[in-house]
């Protein structure tokens, strides 16, 4: 966890929601100079902090619509930072629980050095990640779609599918295993979304992969020297880790990507682990899909793997290899090398 400590002449929190945000600075002092509530909106806000922009920082706890206001900040060049939403807890407690008192709260964390910080995502990669992030959630749609078809097609003992049906091509025809009308009737709406599904994924996946192709086309393709990478786990990664410099080291970067487990400790006793929805998802899933492709490519992944599980179990020994491919995918990044597979399980 890391805090922002840095004093500044005012201190501005701000309790943000979509139509309305609660602001309260403070001064050198600690002493509260302003207390309103007003609209989230770029005027009424610039209006309101202009009589202390002199040295002011602005903080708000993470949230859906922080986007407008970290660019705002950065555009007219005023000092912004994101509160970790998990990490917040003060504003959370007490006996009292409104907008005016969480504003006051999350400037009393800053002002006091304790405020909890998250990555500002950089504004020009921001579209990008989440176009690929919506990508995911149509692909998860689609499967939806064609897991329908299967059951209904165990639910009515209907003729197996000669071919798998995961690829459009082979859809072909289903309908008519089905002898009810109205059965092929929902398979017919099941296929028709799919099929448009399937169109659209290709669309998003040829837009990201020419955009990736022009921003950073190096990083793009080191990161499929590593078997099991394809070009979606390589952009997942590539845009979900953005600035590989703000890990500086290899623990803060795998306790990031969900590879490790947090032990909570007290009085010289472990009491467990913790701490397993703080991170980031996406970045958790590519690591884990990319084990398992690794698996399927690399003989030595599969040795390996049958040597950790004789100790450890399948389990544990599979977490240990993404383990170990989220640390060789960070020196990847950092020491902008190509991936070597001997060197990889000789450390």
């Amino acid at each position: 966890m890391k805090f922002y400590t840095q004093n500044h002449q005012h201190t501005c929190g701000i309790d943000l929601h979509t139509k309305t945000m609660f602001l309260c600075i403070l001064n050198n002092s600690g002493e509260i100079v302003l207390h309103a509530n007003i609209a989230a909106q770029p005027k009424p806000f610039m209006k309101a902090i202009q009589p202390f922009r002199e040295d002011l920082v602005i903080g708000a706890e993470c949230m859906f619509s922080w986007y407008w206001l970290a660019d705002l900040c950065l555009q007219e060049n005023i000092n912004f930072i994101l509160g970790h939403a998990l990490y917040m807890k003060a504003i959370h407690g007490g006996k009292a629980k409104s907008d005016k008192i969480d504003s006051e709260k999350i400037a009393r964390l800053i002002k006091g050095g304790t405020f909890p910080l998250a990555y500002v995502y950089p504004p020009e990669l921001r579209p990008t990640r989440d176009l690929l992030r919506r990508r995911r959630m149509l692909v998860r749609m689609r499967s939806e779609l064609l897991a329908h078809i299967k059951l209904t097609h165990y639910q009515y003992n209907a003729e197996f599918f000669q071919k798998n049906i995961n690829k459009k091509g082979n859809r072909e025809g289903i309908d008519n295993l089905f002898s009810d009308p109205t059965v092929r009737k929902n398979i017919d709406v099941d296929l028709s979304v799919a099929d448009h599904l399937h169109d659209e994924i290709v669309q998003l996946e040829n837009y990201i992969i020419r955009r990736t192709k022009a921003f950073d086309p190096r990083t793009f393709y080191r990161l499929q020297t590593v078997p099991g990478i394809g070009a979606v786990l390589a952009l997942t990664i590539l845009y979900e880790i953005g600035n590989i410099a703000r890990f500086p080291t290899v623990q803060s970067f795998a306790s990031y990507a969900r590879l490790v487990k947090c032990s909570k400790e007290s009085a010289g006793k472990l009491y467990g682990y913790g701490g397993g929805k703080i991170g980031n998802p996406q970045l958790k899933w590519a690591f884990s899909e990319a084990m398992c492709l690794f698996m399927r490519e690399s003989d030595r992944a599969k040795a390996y793997i049958a040597k950790l599980e004789k100790k450890h179990g399948k389990g544990k020994a599979m977490s240990i290899l993404t383990h170990k491919l989220g640390r060789a995918v960070y020196f990847i990044l950092k020491r902008k090398d190509a991936f070597d597979e001997k060197y990889f399980f000789n450390t």
